[in-house]
């Protein structure tokens, strides 16, 4: 059975960092080009506040998505606007699993003082440009070759929507 998503306990960030680095190698959905630890990203899941959540969906007891609300740029004038990613795991791509998260995440945002929400996307990862777009997340801007991966430029899209 498919539940509702809750909010993430350390006790999923093995998980979590687990359905990350099943990204990494595809160089579409990441700007890692390593696997991360568990380690590594410790001080950034501690570094969590209840306006800004990292949320699990689960199947059975198992975490197949994360999704999380990251601060935009650090700055106070910033607080109303979050970066919103996220992550499934492989067998539950294609699924609709992430409509469905992005649809509850977007509900979610303005109890969390969320007036703006921000999607960094690779613009060769169409599937998630599809998405974010289905929920009218309109172009904000473009940022031209400001990754390179396999010795490659890419560029980022960047989306916004108003809530």
């Amino acid at each position: 059975m498919l539940d509702s998503y809750k909010e993430a306990t350390i006790e999923d960030l093995g998980e979590i960092i687990k359905i990350y680095n099943s990204t990494v190698s595809s160089g579409v959905s990441t700007a890692d080009t390593k696997e991360v630890s568990v380690e590594s990203r410790l001080e950034w899941f501690k570094t969590r506040s209840k306006n800004r959540p990292i949320l699990v969906k689960e199947y059975h007891g198992k975490i197949i998505a994360w999704l999380s609300f990251d601060p935009f740029y650090g700055k106070p004038a910033y607080e109303q606007t979050a970066e919103i990613n996220i992550y499934l795991d492989p067998n539950f791509r294609g699924k609709k699993l992430g409509q469905q998260f992005l649809e509850e995440a977007i509900k979610l945002a303005p109890s969390l003082g969320i007036k703006n929400l921000l999607a960094l996307i690779f613009k060769k990862n169409s599937a998630s440009l599809k998405l974010f777009k289905k929920f009218n997340f309109k172009e904000w801007g473009s940022l031209p070759g400001v990754a390179i991966i396999d010795g490659k430029e890419r560029d980022v899209v960047l989306l916004g929507l108003k809530l």
